[in-house]
């Protein structure tokens, strides 16, 4: 069971799987499918090393802002949640995850929605928050990893059609999905462009005067973004503390050079992964869409736009998280327990909301739809924090929208049961 869990939650081998499956089924040479399948897996390793690159580099940021600006609350994070239910819901979580990919595939043959959901780790996060809540109303055994699978299967392909009217814009074709549990506020971020923005105002058609052509190059301009952002919060924090618990005694301004260089490193490792997954995976799923599901798109993690909008990956980026610390201090004017503004959740969701935004409403629909991305991400695991107190998972909660929607309804909806 846990070599089937370990495949199914890994990206990388999952897609593998699909892009070898979807080779074979056109019969290509063995060259083809063996470098075909190892370049989609490698795509995605390389996402996940520049992912790590960015997350290192936003783990200083992070203890630099809690210490200059004296932040105490609860920060999401969907893995510790995870981790601690693995020990009591192990078992259907992982049979949760087989046969909702099962359901999954089989929806999209037998449906319009035509989604194979490829983002493995949220389908496992998914799969646990499914068995937690459902049991709290009394299901168990057969009948709960049932209901857990088709509820599962159903958000599996649900997910992406109801973003894939943006993706069709963004992307300019209808080749890929995203398959991300973060859609909802995705979707919120579209509309809002589309209802406040100008589409024609595009983040990508910015005008650089020719003195800054430097900063017309996505790397230079991230670089320089996420200086200033480092020296601010660095001022707060204090050299003395930059240099005497996170550097190493090296100079903070230094320190603060390295890291934000070394973020824009981490979303051009993205880029690369994200060009060399789609080169590989979009031919060899035509194997799947044309012998298994007609008509198959796969759904992605939601790196994939990034290299569609690339300046609005890093204005989403600053306005969600600017969202989240507004949040911050409105969330306790509702009774509701503060949420310390996650710098990772923040910069993927809100750098895909940017793109959405940006993609109905331009700059402005980029600033505003991730803003609102922001605060969605801040106050809906706020409100989900009490469903999983009762479940006790106290001082925990998922990050992304999606999870905390589907618990906080079936949280409630259980409680009709017990």
């Amino acid at each position: 069971m846990d070599l089937i869990v370990d495949i199914l939650s890994t990206p990388a081998i999952l897609v593998g799987l699909f892009a070898l499956i979807g080779l074979l089924l056109q019969k290509r040479a063995a060259t083809e499918v063996v470098s075909g399948t190892l370049k989609t897996i490698m795509g995605f390793l390389i996402i996940g090393a520049g992912a790590t690159v960015i997350t290192g580099s936003l783990y200083f940021f992070g203890k630099m802002l809690e210490k200059g600006f004296d932040i105490d609350g609860v920060i999401p994070n969907n893995e510790a949640i995870v981790a601690m239910a693995q020990n009591a819901f192990g078992t259907e979580t992982a049979l949760i995850m087989l046969l909702g990919m099962i359901i999954n595939i089989l929806l999209a043959r037998f449906t319009p929605f035509k989604y194979i959901f490829l983002t493995g780790h949220h389908i496992m996060f998914m799969a646990c928050l499914l068995a937690v809540v459902l049991s709290t109303g009394g299901l168990d055994g057969a009948a709960l990893i049932i209901i857990g699978s088709i509820i599962l299967g159903l958000l599996m392909v649900l997910s992406p059609a109801l973003l894939q009217p943006f993706v069709r814009r963004i992307t300019g074709n209808d080749d890929i999905a995203i398959g991300h549990f973060g859609s909802f506020g995705y979707w919120v971020a579209g509309l809002v462009g589309k209802g406040a923005g100008n589409r024609a105002k595009s983040t990508e058609d910015i005008r650089v005067p020719r003195s800054l052509g430097f900063l017309r190059d996505t790397s230079v301009a991230i670089s320089l973004t996420m200086l200033v952002m480092f020296f601010i919060v660095s001022i707060a924090a204090g050299p003395a503390y930059i240099e005497n618990e996170l550097s190493g005694g090296q100079n903070f301004i230094v320190f603060c050079l390295i890291q934000a260089i070394t973020f824009a490193a981490g979303v051009y490792i993205v880029l690369a992964g994200v060009r060399l997954l789609l080169a590989e995976i979009i031919p060899a799923f035509k194997g799947v869409a044309d012998k298994v599901v007609p008509h198959a798109k796969p759904a992605l993690d939601v790196p994939v736009v990034f290299p569609f909008a690339p300046n609005a990956v890093i204005i989403g980026f600053i306005f969600s998280f600017l969202g989240g610390i507004i949040s911050m201090f409105l969330l306790p004017l509702f009774g509701l327990k503060v949420i310390v503004p996650g710098l990772v959740p923040h910069f993927f969701c809100g750098a895909t909301a940017g793109v959405f935004g940006n993609a109905t409403g331009g700059r402005r629909g980029a600033m505003l739809g991730a803003f609102v991305n922001g605060i969605l991400i801040s106050f809906l695991p706020a409100l989900l924090l009490p469903v999983l107190g009762d479940l006790g998972f106290e001082g925990t909660t998922f990050g992304d929208t999606d999870f905390a929607i589907v618990g906080i309804f079936l949280g409630y909806l259980m409680k009709l049961f017990m």
